[in-house]
């Protein structure tokens, strides 16, 4: 019923009205220094949450924080019917926990911070217990994640998770859909064409519903592009060199905020305006994160991004 989802939609459009913005994101990149960019920050949603970083990497993470609490926030606002679509959401935040603990398990990541994902989890309580990869594989395998494949390299996880959480969202929101085709693409050019590596068989296998599998042999983008099912092949039309593939991700992240905009503003109170919201929030972050390297780039020419 549509009264069941007017508390969510209200408090997701709520959310939506505090974002920095796209003028906020260019004031923040133009910033002269990387303590000037966290002090235009303050009175934002994430100002407050600034308090005592200091550092680049401190920074996005509180970023990418933010969005996880404005998530669990919604979740206590949502329906029975609809709190499927808010945990698909926090799983790309499961994933990147995963990604870390393969990292710590593997000796390189020892300091890693993780996302603390409250009853939005699935399967982080248990997995984050174990302590070689071999075990991380078998509690996968008994987790809503299923089967990723092979866990040698740690590396590998990263792009075969991020395949199976968008692959859960678009079960819990059809809309996704034309957003995930694009970001299946560009991690599979990514893998070819800037990793010069070899797609995992687990990664193959989730994407091949959407783009199929004759890219895997290609050796080039004309190639590449004429491998991929018609409807997908826009996503790299302007792209002529790896090094360009950066045109297709800002493009994704401009549609992925024009879309939601536009479930924002013409849906009734429904999963759709909670899509919509929470597509907003994700872009804002995203431009946040630039905003902020970019003025520390400018600032002493060094940046460090986080997931």
């Amino acid at each position: 019923m549509i009264a069941d989802w007017v508390a969510a939609s209200v408090r997701a459009r709520g959310m939506v009205a505090r974002r920095v913005g796209r003028a906020g994101s260019d004031r923040i990149a133009a910033c002269h220094s990387f303590d000037d960019a966290l002090m235009s920050l303050d009175g934002s949603v994430y100002g407050g949450r600034l308090d005592g970083v200091s550092t680049l990497s401190e920074a996005q993470r509180v970023i990418n924080a933010t969005v996880l609490w404005q998530l669990r926030v919604l979740a206590g606002w949502m329906p029975a019917t609809g709190i499927n679509l808010v945990t698909a959401a926090a799983a790309g935040f499961e994933a990147v926990n995963i990604e870390r603990l393969a990292q710590r398990l593997t000796g390189r990541g020892d300091e890693a911070v993780f996302y603390e994902l409250g009853a939005l989890a699935t399967a982080w309580p248990a997995v984050s217990e174990t302590t070689s990869l071999s075990d991380l594989s078998t509690a996968l395998r008994a987790s809503r994640w299923g089967d990723l494949g092979t866990l040698n390299d740690a590396d590998d996880l990263a792009d075969v998770l991020t395949a199976a959480w968008l692959q859960r969202l678009m079960l819990a929101a059809p809309a996704v859909r034309p957003w995930a085709v694009t970001e299946f693409v560009l991690i599979a050019a990514r893998i070819l064409f800037v990793d010069r590596a070899e797609p995992t068989a687990r990664f193959a296998q989730i994407v091949r519903p959407s783009i199929a599998e004759a890219w895997k042999s290609t050796h080039d983008l004309t190639t590449f592009a004429a491998a991929l099912p018609r409807s997908a092949r826009a996503v790299i039309a302007d792209v002529d060199a790896p090094i360009d593939l950066w045109r297709a991700e800002m493009r994704l992240a401009t549609t992925v905020e024009e879309d939601g905009a536009r479930l924002l503003r013409t849906s009734i109170p429904g999963p759709d305006v909670i899509l919509g919201a929470i597509a907003l929030l994700a872009v804002d972050a995203w431009r946040v994160r630039a905003a902020l390297s970019s003025a520390a780039a400018a600032a002493d020419g060094s940046v460090d991004v986080v997931a």
